[in-house]
């Protein structure tokens, strides 16, 4: 018996990276898990990494998960992801938000579509999924949301300021807006007993993503932590007493130093 044994996860962003690691961790807790991305193949992307291969991954362990193709910026895509999944899996007691797609560029040539890309995907879409997912947990009582962040969202320190801070404006505009809305979103579902909160990796998790956008050359080899801070985090925040553990816009080792992992 796992941890999450008898519960049905949903995971987008899950063809590689943060999301990969956290749809096989929630697998090997007993979860059923809809391992979703635009990336059904390998080798549909520049970068490694496929939902099919993270099904694969997953089956071939003894867990249970199916892969559902969504590209999150369009909303039939995203009202058909949990469709898919609850007619496939059943109710869904656990929704994680990973899925992002990125551009750094400066704020005087940011491209419009870009800008209004990344905010579709991730803001509104995690905003819209757990619209959907939400009645069904309210009728249950019981379920968990996780947005998943970044140290972007922070405001920069200064002045002066750090070189090489432009082209991440957005990014940080997106994740800051996300840690808004779980925050809200965790007040207006307290009595509901469902738990919402974010998470972001306490230093950098250097991702094929992270890797091809170069920023794991700007850090300290010491800043840069292992995938599993998150996935523990993640599971934590995605099995506790939503009574008690909800709200936190929290930050992978702190919190689980906090919680005695």
């Amino acid at each position: 018996m796992g941890a999450l044994t008898g519960r049905v996860a949903v995971v987008t962003g899950a063809s590689r990276g943060i999301g990969e690691a956290i749809a096989s961790r929630f697998a090997a807790e007993g979860a059923a898990v809809g391992v979703s991305a635009r990336t059904v193949a390998e080798g549909d992307h520049q970068l490694p990494g496929s939902i099919e291969g993270t099904v694969r991954s997953i089956t071939e362990s003894g867990g249970t998960a199916i892969a559902v193709a969504a590209d999150l910026a369009r909303e039939e895509d995203r009202r058909s992801l949990v469709t898919t999944v609850e007619e496939r899996l059943g109710p869904i007691d656990v929704l994680v938000n990973n899925a992002a797609v990125t551009f750094f560029e400066p704020v005087e040539d940011f491209d419009e579509r870009h800008y209004r890309l990344m905010f579709e995907v991730q803001v509104r879409a995690p905003f819209e999924l757990a619209q959907v997912v939400m009645p069904g947990m309210r009728t249950r009582r019981r379920g968990w949301v996780l947005n998943i962040s970044s140290g972007a969202a922070r405001h920069p320190q200064g002045p002066p300021y750090r070189q090489g801070l432009r082209g991440g404006t957005v990014y940080g505009m997106c994740k800051a807006a996300l840690e808004r809305f779980t925050t809200g979103l965790a007040a207006e579902a307290y009595d509901d007993g469902i738990a919402v909160n974010v998470l972001s990796p306490s230093g950098l998790v250097a991702t094929p993503g992270v890797v091809h956008h170069g920023l794991d050359r700007i850090v300290p080899p010491e800043a840069v932590e292992p995938v599993e801070c998150m996935t523990d985090a993640a599971l934590a925040l995605c099995t506790g007493d939503p009574a008690t553990l909800t709200g936190r816009v929290a930050y992978a080792k702190p919190l689980l130093a906090e919680l005695g992992g």
